[in-house]
């Protein structure tokens, strides 16, 4: 076999543990129905926080570890697409954001006069904010670097990829509830605007847990990212207009010079859920080993480098 360990999906948490692997000296090969620039991760706005994702303790864990990683990427902003950011989270308190709230350094409340019109808490933090098309490119160059490929591949089942390598790690996101087949993995539709900045310096979200609308602003160097939503068990991909103009009536009333702004792009991407992430080890019949990582909802960037870092010591046993 030319290689040891074929990752199924090229998104960021398939190249993330495809990247972590390679590193420690697996032969690596990305098995992707498409190429990275056309996964739900190149369609995401791109900010580090654990959002509808399942279980709450791992996921925190996950989030921290991959945290640390993006922190040191931070430093190179140019080459990896991530820096971090000040920013603002409107409607809760550090306490009620979960254990992993205490170990994000600078995180603290927000002050009154730090909150828009209309919110009376919120959590003032220094996060990274990653631009996506950037980042997804310098993944592949790091996994080049350390060996590994990339080749656009569909499959219909893990046998295919397992015939291939004694090791397959299956990060194929909405896709795994045709491959394992999974039928919890299900899409909530995420829609959102890109927009001409018209002078955002910092990142606003609000609490939207359960809501099918929800409301983020994240200034990128291509433009400010405005969202958005969150509807569950949607398969549709056609952007709507009336949602565009919704988003941008929301995210005007905090930032009115949001209103004005030019209209950049509009994207649709589907966000893999499941009732809990699947991060396991198993045996198919044929005998190969299948690492399970997807589920991860609204926050596959978020604990990219945490669930890699898992998968890679699943992985070897």
């Amino acid at each position: 076999m030319a290689s040891d360990v074929i990752v199924v999906g090229a998104g960021v948490t398939g190249l993330t543990s495809a990247i972590v692997l390679a590193e420690r000296g697996r032969a690596v090969e990305v098995w992707t129905r498409s190429p990275s620039s056309r996964t739900t991760s190149a369609v995401a706005g791109g900010l580090w926080w654990p959002y509808r994702i399942e279980p709450l303790e791992a996921a925190g864990r996950w989030a921290l570890r991959s945290l640390a990683v993006m922190a040191g990427l931070a430093g190179r902003p140019a080459e990896t697409g991530v820096r971090m950011a000040e920013g603002t989270h409107a409607g809760r308190t550090p306490d009620e954001l979960g254990p992993w709230a205490a170990r994000v350094a600078g995180l603290r409340a927000a002050g009154a006069g730090e909150l828009p019109r209309g919110y009376d808490r919120g959590v003032r933090a220094r996060v990274p904010l990653l631009d996506m098309a950037t980042h997804l490119a310098y993944l592949q160059r790091r996994l080049a670097a350390a060996g590994g490929t990339v080749a656009v591949r569909p499959l219909s089942s893990l046998a295919q990829a397992a015939a291939a390598a004694r090791t397959v790690v299956n990060c194929s996101g909405l896709g795994a509830r045709d491959l394992v087949p999974d039928p919890a993995v299900h899409p909530v539709r995420g829609e959102l605007v890109v927009v001409e900045d018209p002078g955002i310096e910092e990142w606003f979200t609000v609490v939207a847990e359960g809501r099918a609308d929800t409301l983020y602003v994240l200034p990128q160097p291509y433009g400010v990212v405005l969202g958005g939503t969150a509807r569950e068990h949607v398969w549709d991909r056609t952007p709507s207009p009336c949602t565009a103009q919704a988003i941008i009536g929301r995210c005007s009333r905090v930032f009115p010079r949001l209103g004005q702004a030019r209209v950049l792009a509009h994207r649709v991407g589907l966000r893999p859920a499941r009732p809990r992430v699947r991060l396991e080890a198993e045996r198919l019949p044929c005998g190969a080993r299948v690492v399970h990582n997807y589920g991860h909802g609204g926050a596959g960037i978020t604990v990219s480098w945490g669930c890699a870092l898992d998968v890679a010591d699943l992985a070897e046993g």
